[in-house]
């Protein structure tokens, strides 16, 4: 799949992931409390085969950020086509993550500044995520780079 291309600052390179980050990409996942208990870091046949429909999906990007050779954040990002909003098409970004030791230092603003200029290059006029209603501290930080809480999200799990 033809991926974003690199972005380099401040020492972070950001870019597509491969299956060689999926290890880290799972630790990521674990490195907070909701993920934790949801998730883990054995690479297994399911991981394996999300990680391939990922990759294999022009609509979807599975991102890290990787400092010093080592993978210190990441995100999904899946593109929608819609019929609302006269055709809008529409990034939604889930799964962000910044390695524990390292949140405050600015990497989540550059993954998601890095997402947000790429959905605009693609086309899209919204961009949207989910996050966890016990994930105070990211709430305050969708809304500084100017996240509206507009919509109540539920799921259903299957």
């Amino acid at each position: 799949m033809a991926g974003p291309g690199l972005a380099y600052t401040l020492g972070v390179i950001i870019r597509e992931a491969t299956r060689a980050d999926l290890p880290a990409i799972l630790a990521l996942l674990v490195d907070d409390d909701l993920g934790a208990d949801r998730d883990s870091v054995e690479v297994d046949e399911a991981y394996e085969r999300a990680f391939a429909d990922l990759d294999a999906d022009p609509r979807a990007l599975q991102i890290v950020g990787e400092q010093d050779g080592q993978v210190i954040g990441c995100m999904q990002i899946v593109y929608l086509p819609g019929l609302s909003r006269h055709g809008a098409r529409r990034a939604q970004i889930e799964a962000v993550r910044v390695r524990s030791q390292r949140r405050g230092q600015g990497l989540g603003r550059q993954l998601m500044d890095w997402a947000i200029a790429h959905a605009a290059q693609r086309g899209c006029t919204i961009v949207q995520l989910t996050s966890h209603k016990s994930r105070v501290d990211a709430h305050r930080f969708y809304v500084r780079l100017g996240f509206v809480a507009s919509h109540e999200g539920m799921k259903l799990t299957l």
